[in-house]
């Protein structure tokens, strides 16, 4: 692609020898090279559209990696990876060997912190300008930028207590696009939205900056006078104290987000200013692709478009293709919504990803989106269930480890029967080690009064639902993986009631057995076919389906007719069902031999499920070869 700016751009240091008036230019060419690119390798679109003036500001006022720039989340920083060196890998990204989708410090000095989940990016600079101030550096400068409703996370409001009562010298670019996935949610959203939409203060925004604006040579001491006349007007405009100012920050803003001049004179005022302080901007998500900005949603990571008209081009999928397992559930508590109304659905921004929509559009009353908050979420739905209500609790797999102290605390601690349905389970894919969902069968497996249940298909899932929400004794955890079951599409038979605790026996066989928990039980299946047909070796295969109460006594039996027992998970290798099995044929100072398929003990990169599954030797084939290799 030829570009009259951008091909002469590889790193920040030749943006900073265009001349202002030349940044316009680039930021469309920019614009460009991004939808050219993500219409054929589908990533985050929306966010990173939104972001590149404020990028190019930043880089062209700032000097990174002297300064320390982190993106919260990290998938606003397309543009950022662009210009700090990646253009000509940019095609790679998010597949296996390419760039990552995020900031990740191990790919780029440009990349000061990793941010694959949100909310983490103030403690982070924070941190870091501590450090610099410890160490009697002064003059570098540290920015978080954040956006996509992350403000609204915990973590970030933790860390803004902390820092407004230092002095460090750091920024805090508030990204406000009134979106994060889904329409953002909370009293912050509205906040920002009183603020940016008070008549008064806009009036006299820019009269205000001008006034006041800090230049090297005024003095401290009339520095700080004009500062507080500044900030009591600002006060008074909105009607009372600035909710960061009142947390110690000095405030400016709004700032259009979009107009890279007026950014680039605003962030070399604020770099003279020492101590925290937040800009707010205002950016549209989607910019400069019309569809996208009117479907925001939906363009937040639209897989494969018309780069002209950003029409989406229609799945490769086969119209008679299985369910995923997110519609499945999101059809399934639909189902029990309409047959009680105490059943509610709680996510944490997380509605459309999975499928909680499907409820909301019938019961909006019943349907939670906390914003990204997993900690509340999970709290939140305890209190639910504590005054009766059922609770589905729908989070992610890797965003659920950051609730990890309100599952043994708030819920399992005091017997409280909230239901967690856990989306994304095992290799997750192109959003890499941040995203994978590796850990939750080891993490939630040593926290008692806890059952733990993950369907090897659509219609367990279905069973699995409908038994957690029967059961309503104990707190009820189910695993899915992101993605299409295996069953053909076609209406559901009704859900029943299964045992708690029971595994299923597949198939019968004479040399050895698999034990698998999940989805990846229809990968074991394949292999056993495989191995019966190709090399004459018939193995036995157990469905567990509940990694905790684990059925033991099927186990035993199990252990009792065959030496070889091969257990299969699409979790970490320590601490889940491999675990179990061999701390139970242990206590029973039995001599089996013992394998095990599992995700191995690191942290799995970005890549495509299947070259993933195949690389791990976690697929069919690799089942077949772990048997063989074995014989």
């Amino acid at each position: 692609m030829q570009y009259k700016i951008l091909n002469s751009i590889l790193y920040p240091s030749d943006i900073k020898k265009l001349d202002i008036a030349s940044l316009p230019a680039l930021c469309e060419e920019l614009r460009d090279y991004i939808i050219t690119c993500t219409a054929e390798n589908p990533g985050h679109l929306g966010a990173s559209l939104g972001t590149i003036e404020l990028t190019v500001a930043l880089h062209y006022v700032f000097d990174a990696p002297n300064d320390k720039l982190v993106w919260d989340v990290g998938h606003q920083a397309y543009c950022h990876k662009i210009i700090t060196g990646r253009k000509e890998q940019f095609h790679t990204n998010r597949k296996r060997g390419g760039i990552s989708g995020f900031p990740n410090i191990a790919e780029s000095e440009y990349d000061a912190f990793g941010t694959g989940h949100s909310s983490t990016s103030i403690s982070a600079v924070l941190g870091m300008a501590v450090a610099a101030k410890l160490q009697g550096d002064n003059s570098r400068n540290h920015i978080a930028i954040i956006g996509d409703g992350a403000i609204g996370g915990g973590e970030a409001f933790e860390a803004m207590n902390h820092a407004g009562a230092t002095n460090a010298n750091m920024l805090i670019v508030l990204n406000d696009n009134k979106i994060a996935i889904d329409q953002n949610v909370g009293a912050v959203s509205k906040y920002l939205l009183h603020i940016t939409a008070s008549a008064s203060y806009n009036r006299f925004k820019n009269r205000l900056w001008n006034i006041f604006s800090f230049k090297k040579n005024t003095s401290n001491g009339f520095t700080r006078f004009l500062s507080k006349i500044g900030n009591n007007i600002k006060g008074f405009l909105l009607g009372g104290s600035n909710l960061f100012q009142s947390l110690g920050f000095r405030y400016f803003g709004p700032v259009d987000g979009h107009d890279v001049i007026q950014l680039v004179k605003v962030f070399k005022q604020l770099k003279e200013i020492q101590g925290p302080k937040l800009l707010h901007i205002i950016t549209v998500k989607g910019k400069g692709l019309s569809l996208a900005e009117h479907n925001q949603t939906k363009y937040h990571a639209p897989g494969k478009f018309d780069p002209d008209t950003g029409e989406l081009l229609p799945s490769s999928a086969d119209a008679d293709a299985p369910d995923r397992y997110q519609d499945v559930f999101g059809n399934a508590i639909l189902e029990l919504a309409e047959k009680d109304m105490r059943v509610v659905g709680i996510t944490p921004a997380m509605a459309p990803g999975c499928s909680l929509t499907i409820m909301r559009d019938k019961f909006p009353d019943r349907v939670f989106d906390v914003g990204i908050a997993e900690q509340h979420a999970v709290t939140f739905s305890a209190g639910l269930a504590i005054q009766g209500m059922v609770p589905f609790c729908n989070i992610y797999s890797s965003f659920l480890q950051r609730a990890y102290d309100q599952i043994i605390h708030d819920v399992a601690l005091q017997k409280i029967p909230v239901i967690f349905c856990i989306d994304r389970a095992g290799i997750v894919g192109e959003d890499g080690a941040t995203h994978q969902g590796a850990f939750d069968l080891a993490f939630l497996r040593s926290v008692p009064n806890l059952i733990i249940a993950a369907p090897m298909n659509e219609i367990a899932l279905r069973n699995m639902m409908f038994t957690a929400y029967k059961e309503r004794t104990l707190p009820f955890a189910i695993r899915y993986p992101r993605g299409r079951g295996v069953l053909p599409k076609e209406s559901r038979p009704e859900m029943e009631q299964i045992p708690i605790g029971k595994g299923r026996i597949l198939k019968e066989g004479g040399d050895i057995a698999f034990i698998s928990i999940g989805h990846i039980g229809n990968a074991v299946a394949q292999a056993a076919a495989v191995l019966k047909e190709q090399h004459g070796i018939d193995s036995a295969h157990i469905d567990i389906q509940f990694l905790k109460p684990l059925d033991e006594t099927l186990i035993l039996e199990t252990a009792s007719r065959y030496k070889t027992l091969v257990t299969v998970e699409d979790g970490t290798e320590l601490g889940g069902l491999y675990s179990a099995v061999a701390e139970l044929l242990e206590s029973k100072q039995l001599n089996n031999r013992l394998l095990h398929i599992a995700i191995p003990d690191e942290f799995v990169p970005h890549g495509a499920p299947d070259i993933l599954y195949k690389e791990l030797g976690m697929d069919a084939d690799g089942i077949v070869q772990t048997v063989l290799k074995m014989a």
